[in-house]
């Protein structure tokens, strides 16, 4: 049976991913200065103010507003309403919630008498999920993949000056066709880039043709019935906040697997490691990976459930969609023998007290080989399985 899937990507100017990188930028700054600190910061910008805001605990001395400056000037918005020098910065950050940190600081099952690894909570309830197929040399799915690699061409485009008319809002989004489970062929191709006033519509769209779209995608899955839509409201030069508001963890698919699998809906950017929004998420990733790169399957999606305060999950489910080697529910019993789910223990293992969060903000927060979450070490171990 022959089918579409859509998945699409934003660039670092991106309103949402303006508040992302602000975020973690924040983050970053304060794990620098104290790795146990207690972080859930959100952002909110529009037109010509910037909203910071959240819950804060920690020993770290921070400047938020320039910090905010900083990451604006980065990203390239040194122009316009919402330029780094001229736009409001409001700050609104309190102390984490005393019930809140009641749970975390010791968890249900350290208060019975547990050992080192019960010390922490979950930050929240919630649920998470993990996932991986056999799609990309990543292990991730090939509709994300691409649209992640146009995004970060048009920001190189731009940042390099090959296509110095660009300007730093910009969305890119691949429809992939698939044969079965084997993708065959892109059936359609989107991109929009926020631009100067001086470029006509006939150049960015021959230019971004040429230099992003055919320099990124693979010729082999192009063909002559491939649609591109370029631009395709036409003019595009009022963007960022300026031309849309932004918040934090607005783009969770975006950051995850571009709808490929559920999502427990919690955001990841702004948050500390004790959140596990973010940290079972980023494992849930790392033993999918490692089921797959160990050959139990080819496709998995697994969920882990927690309760806040409990630092062990109350579920661990997995759907392997009939690619896998074994049962589902061995395949599970697997996972939770061998991977250790509870907070302070994947904190350890994936080392995540460091400051490497700034980099997760744009373009995935998944499928890049530097961080820990992506490593397959754990192959060798689970093949015994087999």
């Amino acid at each position: 049976m022959r089918k579409l899937f859509t998945s699409e990507s934003v660039t670092c100017g991106h309103p949402d991913k303006v508040c992302d990188r602000i975020s973690d930028s924040i983050l970053d700054e304060i794990l620098k200065q104290d790795p146990m600190a207690r972080t859930a910061i959100e952002c909110c910008a529009a037109y010509d103010r910037l909203l910071i805001m959240g819950e804060v605990t920690t020993s770290a001395k921070v400047d938020y507003e320039k910090i905010a400056r900083d990451t604006i000037a980065e990203i390239g918005y040194t122009f316009g309403k919402f330029s780094y020098d001229t736009c409001k910065v409001m700050v609104a950050i309190h102390e984490q919630s005393a019930d809140i940190a009641m749970g975390v600081n010791a968890s249900m099952e350290k208060k019975a008498g547990g050992e080192l690894a019960d010390s922490i909570g979950a930050g929240d309830q919630g649920l998470m999920f993990g996932y991986a197929c056999r799609e990309t040399e990543e292990l991730m799915p090939l509709p994300i993949m691409l649209s992640h690699k146009l995004s970060e061409k048009l920001e190189e485009a731009r940042t390099s000056g090959l296509l110095s008319y660009l300007r730093p809002d910009g969305k890119s989004q691949v429809t992939v066709e698939y044969e079965g489970n084997t993708p065959v062929r892109i059936e359609a191709v989107v991109v929009s880039s926020q631009h100067d006033e001086k470029v006509t519509q006939e150049q960015l769209k021959a230019d971004i043709l040429q230099h992003v779209i055919q320099a990124v995608l693979p010729e082999n899955l192009l063909d002559e019935n491939t649609k591109y839509y370029i631009n395709p409201t036409g003019r595009f030069e009022i963007g960022g906040p300026e031309g849309d508001s932004g918040l934090t963890g607005r783009k969770i698919i975006v950051d995850t697997y571009g709808g490929r699998c559920a999502h427990g809906g919690g955001a990841f950017s702004g948050k500390d490691p004790t959140k596990v929004d973010r940290s079972a998420a980023y494992m849930a990733r790392y033993i999918c990976k490692n089921i797959v790169a160990a050959g139990l399957a080819d496709e998995i999606e697994l969920q882990l459930a927690y309760a806040i305060g409990v630092a062990r999950p109350v579920s661990v489910f997995v759907n392997t969609f009939s690619t896998g080697k074994l049962p589902d529910e061995k395949i599970a019993d697997i996972i939770v023998k061998e991977f250790d789910l509870r907070p302070y223990s994947i904190i350890e293992n994936l080392n995540l007290r460091t400051p490497v969060y700034k980099q997760t903000s744009a373009y995935g927060h998944l499928g890049k080989a530097q961080f820990s979450w992506e490593k397959t070490d754990r192959v060798a171990e689970l093949k015994k399985y087999l």
